[in-house]
């Protein structure tokens, strides 16, 4: 069989470092990875400091640590389970997660839960550089502002090299974060007794079901982009072994950092605010020590701050792209989204560095109400009518088979954000039925129920054009 010039070049472009596709399909000549690299991406996007914060959220707003560690497991699970379905997409698609929106809201209409999630890679980018840039910071022993710059740089570059390179660092992070965390935990037993916090107890259910939001929300938060990590995967992966390779590799990474932070909350109380990233190494050690654990938290946060600049370019990209009917983004525009995206998060990290735990709290809480209902109907769709037989051509053609505009979606969509109104608790919005319920934000629960339910009910009685396989350019 001959193999023509365009299909060698393709090829050729699978094996280099720096990435040239974008929002457009990946074909199977291109498609390449095990599924041990999810596994491991996801491991060490989790596994860092930030995961670290929120687990500490729970006992610093309340919570015991007993009922803290098991309330942040079920909602690991919970969460991890929705946040691995979006992943097991990838493979089968060859497609970002967000541009397949379009199949469910219409090629103009998937624009409305895509700013949002822009919103969302902007808050989690400036989240994760304050941590980092602390952490810089102690290293070269240089202002936090410094860091926090010096950290984006790295960001950029990583973030223009792409698929192969965020994969890479992934897998150094993961070996870095295992023996970063098996020191900290072992220094952290040796020195305190653990025993003694596990054994005060005083279970409140609106601290149980607030740690089950922590750990919740930050799972769900991956679903807007987890699959765009995964489309390079050869079409004949399976989507079940996909969906355990990235649900364990994210749950577990995440458990283990939220119950260091539970721990590391407990011990420090009020020393805490402000000071993490400092509190954090105290517990470990001293000197030389101190300064390669700066290193591993720098270094950890690489990986996950890169996939949300990463993801933003990606989302960017398929807004303007829904206008401009372009299926590929060229270098040039690339750049300027990654240099926009990126600089925006470093100027909302260095606004907001001397209030980063409350804000952060804030965030991550308010922002489930927009993209849960964006994920209950992805997946009810995908699942449960579309599967993998999308009409990739269509995708952009707002005369196509999916429209501009699915205006039965978005209005779903918007249902699923106004029932969560009233349940939403955070420090600048405190839905009228939180005090009845002792303070507890049960809102990202009713965000992927009702929509989901009321998605399925009215797609069973609406009649749509699906084609029989997938179609492909």
């Amino acid at each position: 069989m001959s193999v023509s010039n365009s299909d060698a070049r393709r090829a050729g472009d699978a094996r280099e470092v720096v990435e040239t596709r974008s929002i457009d399909y990946i074909p199977d000549n291109e498609r390449h990875g095990r599924l041990y690299s999810q596994f491991t991406l996801w491991l060490s996007a989790n596994l860092q400091v930030t995961a670290i914060i929120t687990g500490a959220l729970a006992v610093v707003l309340g919570g015991d640590v007993f009922w803290s560690l098991v309330a942040l497991l079920i909602g690991q699970l919970i969460g991890g389970a929705v946040m691995a379905l979006h992943g097991a997409q990838g493979p089968q698609l060859g497609l970002p997660q967000m541009i397949s929106s379009r199949v469910q809201f219409g090629v103009y209409g998937a624009v409305i839960p895509i700013v949002l999630v822009c919103i969302m890679y902007v808050g989690f980018s400036a989240s994760g550089t304050v941590l980092a840039g602390q952490a810089t910071a102690q290293l070269l022993n240089v202002s936090d502002a410094t860091g926090i710059c010096l950290f984006a740089v790295l960001i950029v570059l990583l973030t223009l090299l792409g698929y192969r390179a965020i994969h890479l660092v992934g897998r150094i992070a993961s070996v870095i974060g295992v023996i970063a965390f098996c020191f900290m935990f072992a220094r952290l037993f040796a020195q305190h007794d653990i025993g003694a916090l596990l054994d005060k107890r005083h279970f409140s259910m609106a601290s149980f079901l607030l740690s089950m939001s922590l750990s919740a929300s930050w799972q769900i938060a991956f679903g807007p982009y987890v699959a765009d990590y995964s489309r390079y995967l050869p079409r004949s992966t399976s989507s079940m072994r996909t969906f355990f390779a990235v649900g364990l590799g994210s749950v577990i990474g995440a458990q283990a950092a939220m119950i260091f932070g539970v721990f590391a909350a407990a011990l420090a109380g009020d020393a805490f605010a402000h000071h993490e990233v400092a509190f954090i190494v105290s517990l470990g050690a001293g000197g030389g020590v101190a300064a390669l654990l700066y290193f591993s938290i720098a270094f950890g946060k690489l990986t996950v701050t890169t996939l949300n600049a990463y993801g933003s370019f990606m989302s960017m990209a398929t807004i303007v792209s829904a206008f401009s009917a372009k299926r590929t983004i060229s270098t040039k525009h690339r750049f300027v989204y990654v240099i926009g995206m990126v600089g925006v998060s470093t100027l909302v990290a260095l606004a907001g560095r001397h209030s980063f735990l409350k804000e952060f709290t804030a965030f991550i809480l308010f922002l489930l109400a927009f993209f849960t209902p964006w994920s209950a109907i992805n997946l009810v769709d995908y699942y449960c009518f579309t599967r993998s037989r999308y009409d990739v051509p269509a995708l952009s053609n707002p005369d196509g088979r999916y429209g501009r505009w699915n205006v039965k979606a978005i209005a779903i969509y918007a249902l699923g954000v106004i029932v969560q109104m009233p349940f939403i608790s955070t420090s600048f919005y405190t839905g009228p039925f939180v005090d009845s319920l002792g303070g507890t934000d049960i809102s990202w629960i009713l965000g992927l129920v009702v929509p989901g339910i009321v998605y399925y009910a009215a797609m069973r009685r609406t009649p749509r054009n699906h084609p029989d396989r997938l179609m492909l350019p």
